[in-house]
C-alpha cells in the first residue's frame, strides 16, 4: 500500500518563559529553531505542514504551508488533532521547538509505522515522546475520543492508542543521544544549553 506522510511542525505553546516571545523563531547558530526541525522533516516526509495559530509565525515561515487549529481548546493534543485532520495517510510530527532531532531517526519511525500501519511513539530518556513521533490517519478517531472525555494529556494519547509499535530508547541511541535528539528549548536556559550543544 503506497502512503504518503506529512511532515507537520507543531508551533504550540504560549511562551511565557520567553516573555511571549515565539520560542521556534529564536536563532540557534545562525538559524531559527525552527528551520533546524523543518530541515530534520523535509528529508523524511513527502510534504511539510506547519500548525500555528499565531499570525507572527505564519508571516515569519515563508515557504511552508500553514494551517490553524480546527478546534478552539488549547494544549498540544488539539495540535495533533489538526495534523490528523489535515494528512491524507500519515503524519510525522515533532515539536517546533525540538531543534536536535535528526532526519534518520523520523525516517526510521516513519519506515516502522509504514511496515506496521501503526503509530509509533519513541521512547526517551523520560518516557515516551509523544511530540516526535508517526500517526497513521486512524490515530484521528482515538484523539477525539480523548478530546471528548477530556483526556488532554498527551500521556493519556499514548497509552489510549490500540495499535502502538515499540521503538526502544535503545533504538533511538542508534541515531544519537536520546537527551539531544528530544531536547526542546521551553526556556531561556534551554536555549543556553542548547547553544553548548
Amino acid at each position: 500500500m503506497i502512503t504518503r506522510c506529512t511532515g507537520v511542525i507543531l508551533a504550540g505553546g504560549a511562551s511565557t518563559r520567553f516573555g511571549g516571545a515565539s520560542k521556534g523563531l529564536l536563532e540557534l547558530d545562525g538559524r531559527r529553531i525552527v528551520d533546524w526541525t523543518i530541515a530534520a522533516l523535509r528529508d523524511a516526509s513527502d510534504e511539510l505542514l506547519l500548525i500555528a495559530n499565531d499570525s507572527a509565525v505564519t508571516e515569519a515561515l515563508v515557504g511552508v504551508p500553514v494551517r490553524t487549529d480546527i478546534r478552539a481548546e488549547r494544549g498540544s493534543l488539539i495540535g495533533l488533532h489538526s495534523a490528523l485532520t489535515y494528512c491524507t495517510h500519515a503524519a510525522l510530527v515533532v515539536a517546533w521547538d525540538m531543534p536536535f532531532v535528526s532526519t534518520t531517526l523520523l525516517l526510521a519511525l516513519r519506515r516502522r509505522g509504514e511496515e506496521t500501519d501503526a503509530a509509533v511513539v519513541p521512547e526517551g530518556p523520560s518516557g515516551p515522546e509523544p511530540l516526535c513521533a508517526y500517526y497513521p490517519k486512524a490515530c484521528l478517531a482515538v484523539v477525539e475520543r480523548q478530546i471528548a472525555a477530556g483526556h488532554m494529556r498527551l500521556s493519556h494519547l499514548v497509552g489510549a492508542l490500540p495499535r502502538r509499535v515499540a521503538f526502544a530508547v535503545e533504538e533511538v541511541r542508534e541515531f544519537g543521544a536520546p537527551e539531544r535528539l528530544f531536547a526542546n528549548v521551553n526556556s531561556a536556559n534551554d536555549l543556553v544549553a542548547a547553544k553548548s550543544r
